[in-house]
C-alpha cells in the first residue's frame, strides 16, 4: 500500500507512476542496509528550490557501478501568478545508468498539461566515471561540449538532515521515516524555511518547504517536492523504472554532432 504520500502524488502528476518493472527489487526494509559506496553512504540533499524557474532542477543520477537502468523524470510546476491564477506546466525527462556507472541524463522543455508527445529536448549530458569524461550535447547546435574533469565526480555535499538542525532557529529539519512507493523503500526528509516578514515580500512570515525521497537502492532522489507559497510548487518523481542495462545508443554522441573539446588547460 502507497499510503496518503502515494496516492496525492499520483493524483498530482495524473498518472500512475510506475516504479522498478523487472527483476532486482529490494526487500522491504532493506534501505537501510544497502551498500553504497564511501562517498555516497549519507545521501546528500540537493540545493533548495529558488522558487518557481523556467529551468527547474531534475534528478541527480549518482553514478555508480552494478545498478543499471532506465527511468523517466516526470516534473510538475504549479506557477502561482501575481493575479491569483495558476499556471501548470509540465514535462518528461529521461534517465539513464550502465553497469559501468556511466550516466545519461537530460532536460527538456515546460509545456502545458494538454501537450501531447515528448516536449522538445533542451540539452542532454552524458558522464563517464571511468575516463571523468563529461559531454554535454546540444541539439540546437549540434555541439558535443566534452570537459575531462581531474576528479572522479562525486554527489554534491549538500550537507545531511543533520546539518543546521539547533543552529538556525528559522530553519527546520525532520525525518518523515520510510515509505513504500509500489515495491521501493523509501526514506523521507522534510526541510522547513521560515523566510521573515521583512524580507519575504509579503509583509508576514512565509515557510518554505521542501520534501525529498531517497532510495538506498538506486542511489537516487525518487520524489522532490518544493512549495513556496509566494510562487507555487514543483514536484519532480521518478517513475517507469526498468533495470537492467539500458540501450548503449543514449550514450553515444551522434554522428551528426561536432565534438568541442573545452576541458581546462592547466
Amino acid at each position: 500500500m502507497m499510503g496518503r504520500f502515494g496516492i496525492a502524488l499520483l493524483l498530482v502528476l495524473g498518472a500512475s507512476v510506475g516504479i522498478l518493472r523487472g527483476q532486482g527489487t529490494a526487500a522491504p526494509g532493506a534501505i537501510g542496509d544497502a551498500p553504497l559506496l564511501p562517498e555516497y553512504r549519507e545521501a546528500p540533499l540537493p540545493p533548495a528550490y529558488g522558487g518557481v524557474q523556467v529551468r527547474i532542477p531534475g534528478i541527480y543520477v549518482t553514478p555508480v557501478v552494478n545498478a543499471p537502468f532506465t527511468a523517466k523524470v516526470q516534473i510538475v510546476s504549479q506557477e502561482q501568478l501575481p493575479d491569483g491564477t495558476v499556471r501548470v506546466r509540465k514535462t518528461v525527462n529521461h534517465i539513464a545508468r550502465q553497469s559501468s556507472g556511466r550516466i545519461y541524463n537530460e532536460r527538456r522543455q515546460l509545456v502545458a498539461p494538454t501537450f501531447q508527445g515528448e516536449p522538445r529536448l533542451i540539452s542532454a549530458h552524458i558522464y563517464d566515471p571511468s575516463t571523468r569524461l563529461n559531454t554535454y550535447l546540444n541539439p540546437v547546435t549540434h555541439i558535443a561540449q566534452e570537459i575531462r574533469m581531474k576528479q572522479a565526480a562525486v554527489a554534491p555535499n549538500y550537507g545531511t538532515t543533520r546539518m543546521g538542525v539547533g543552529k538556525n532557529p528559522l530553519l527546520k529539519e525532520e525525518e518523515l521515516g520510510e515509505q513504500a512507493l509500489g515495491p521501493v523503500m523509501l526514506r523521507g526528509i522534510r526541510r522547513s524555511r521560515t523566510v521573515p516578514a521583512a524580507v519575504s515580500g509579503t509583509g508576514k512570515d512565509v515557510v518554505v518547504v521542501d520534501e525529498y525521497w531517497y532510495s538506498a537502492e538506486l542511489e537516487i532522489y525518487m520524489i522532490i517536492k518544493h512549495n513556496d507559497p509566494r510562487t507555487g510548487e514543483q514536484i519532480v518523481a521518478v517513475s517507469d523504472v526498468e533495470r537492467g542495462e539500458p540501450d548503449g545508443k543514449q550514450f553515444v554522441v551522434p554522428g551528426n554532432y561536432k565534438r568541442v573539446d573545452e576541458t581546462p588547460v592547466d
